[in-house]
């Protein structure tokens, strides 16, 4: 099978990585920026304030999150508006997007510890399933879980039996490198079709995104597995495909002129791409630390202040990851 068919399998199959609730952070494979800080949220959720403030988003429209994981997002998004403004939860609709049955029921198990029965969740199993006037959209690492080939020297992997083995490219696919100026690395499969699928269902769409990667091709293999926070090149000789497969988490990084390209044919318009820091700091996240000080003691700003400059730090999250913001 394609290397695409295979990492579907891995991460999405019957028995795959995401079928059930994976945990975050420390006792989990990885971290991410929802897990490190729940200010993280509540910055972007200052930002959707923001433009709800001066009529660019929809004060009765949708606030959706794609790939949720457990729901702190979200949750600390509806947290964040409600102390700005408690009749937003009144007029906005809340809704997640996950495929696995298992996740959502963890979803909504965290989102009723958090607000009781006072928020409703809808739960899409697809964005080709959500059809609304406006919907502010926002994910975390998701462009990083999409399937990938893998390319070398106009040839593309190929997986049997846990190995991988090499084959002549298409000439569709030749075509599309040499356009890129791609000779080795990873190809994105299915950005095209998620990009349409959200344009043709949402009539207003703004679509915030974060994920690690670059607007150029490397033309080197970044795909890599990830167990328990160590981290082991795809083509590492101490990496055996048999016994990480749907037990660990597979990843590589976005390309994200792919992601605009893919996006701008379907109608969207970039707004900003920018590294995480900076994005973060123009949401607020600084003035949202700095409000939190004056209520909380100073061990308990310490411990947040470090949380933040995790997210942030150039060294650390801040650079390395990227938000970028589509506007339909």
């Amino acid at each position: 099978m394609q290397f695409s068919t295979y990492m579907e399998e891995w991460l999405y199959g019957e028995e795959g990585y995401y079928k059930n609730f994976k945990a975050i952070g420390k006792a989990g494979d990885f971290y991410t920026a929802v897990s490190t800080s729940r200010f993280f949220g509540a910055s972007i959720a200052n930002y959707f304030y923001k433009m709800l403030s001066e009529g660019k988003a929809d004060k009765n429209g949708w606030l959706i999150e794609i790939g949720a994981h457990q729901g702190y997002l979200i949750c600390d998004m509806i947290q964040w508006l409600y102390t700005c403004d408690p009749s937003l939860v009144k007029t906005l609709k809340f809704g997640i997007v996950e495929r696995q049955p298992e996740v959502q029921k963890a979803q909504l198990k965290y989102i009723e510890e958090r607000f009781g029965s006072d928020v409703h969740i809808t739960h899409f199993d697809d964005i080709s399933d959500v059809h609304v006037d406006y919907a502010f959209v926002v994910a975390n690492e998701i462009f990083d879980a999409f399937p990938c080939e893998l390319l070398k020297d106009e040839q593309i992997a190929e997986v049997k039996e846990h190995t991988i083995a090499w084959k002549d490219a298409s000439p569709k696919t030749i075509e599309w490198t040499k356009k890129h100026h791609l000779t080795q690395g990873e190809i994105a499969v299915g950005y095209e079709v998620f990009a349409k699928n959200m344009a043709s269902g949402i009539q207003k769409c703004d679509f915030v995104s974060f994920d690690y990667g670059e607007k150029y091709v490397r033309n080197d293999f970044s795909i890599r597995v990830y167990r328990k926070h160590e981290t082991f090149p795809l083509f590492d000789e101490d990496l055996v495909l048999a016994e990480s497969y749907q037990k660990d988490d597979i990843t590589y990084d976005v390309n994200f002129g792919h992601v605009c390209e893919a996006f701008g044919a379907a109608g969207f318009e970039e707004i900003v791409y920018e590294t995480q820091a900076r994005a973060l700091i123009r949401f607020g996240i600084i003035d949202i630390l700095e409000a939190f000080a004056k209520q909380a003691t100073k061990s308990n700003y310490a411990r947040e202040a470090d949380k933040i400059k995790t997210l942030i730090s150039p060294t650390m999250m801040g650079d390395r990851f990227k938000m970028i913001h589509f506007r339909k």
